[in-house]
């Protein structure tokens, strides 16, 4: 994780996520490098080691590097991070208009232009204050979107694709299946078995 002074030490980190401290939840994440999976600093999961793992300001920021959201902990139903508030308005707003689902249709380019700034300036803003790219933010707020509409199982996946800023439904089971490594139909499956287990218990 690349630090900067608004954001928090490696130190302030790892003392939350031992702690599992609630007031954390959605201002870190961490990254398992044995296992290429990140959680939310209160997952209930056996600690990893110190030497094993590295902190990110985002969920996205993660993703970028190369790992996948835990199944236990459900990084896509944390607290809207938080990492740019109170850092640069640009990006804050940003990160609303991505959220509403800027980019689902249009290009970084317009993003830009809707902000009075160049593409390039808006990447170096996202690097500083979200660790990710525009785009990479964009998918990891349409595929937790999609996540919690598939848990949720009162969607078809058609209609949840949808309704999660995807172009079509292959788009949907490709992003899920490369960040998840299985389909969303296999996971709404696996979440009804974990729930039906857990009423017979």
């Amino acid at each position: 994780m690349r630090y900067h002074p608004s954001m928090l030490t490696f130190e302030i980190c790892n003392a939350a996520r031992l702690r599992r401290d609630p007031r954390y939840d959605g201002r870190f994440f961490t990254a398992v490098k044995t296992t290429g999976i990140y959680c939310r600093p209160v997952c209930p999961a056996k600690h990893p080691l110190t030497r094993n793992v590295t902190y990110y300001p985002t969920a996205a920021a993660a993703e970028a590097a190369g790992f996948r959201p835990c199944l236990r902990c459900r990084p896509e139903t944390a607290p809207f991070c938080p990492a740019w508030n109170g850092t640069r308005s640009t990006v804050a707003r940003a990160v609303k208009l991505i959220n509403a689902g800027a980019l689902d249709q249009d290009s970084v380019v317009a993003l830009a232009a809707r902000l009075g700034i160049s593409s390039r300036h808006l990447a170096r803003l996202f690097e500083r204050h979200v660790g990710a790219t525009p785009q990479q933010l964009a998918k990891t707020l349409r595929v937790q979107r999609a996540k919690r509409l598939v848990d949720a199982g009162d969607h078809t996946m058609t209609d949840i694709a949808f309704q999660s800023g995807f172009g079509s439904l292959r788009r949907f089971n490709a992003a899920f299946a490369e960040l998840y490594g299985r389909s969303p139909s296999s996971l709404r499956a696996m979440r009804r078995t974990s729930s039906l287990r857990k009423t017979r218990d």
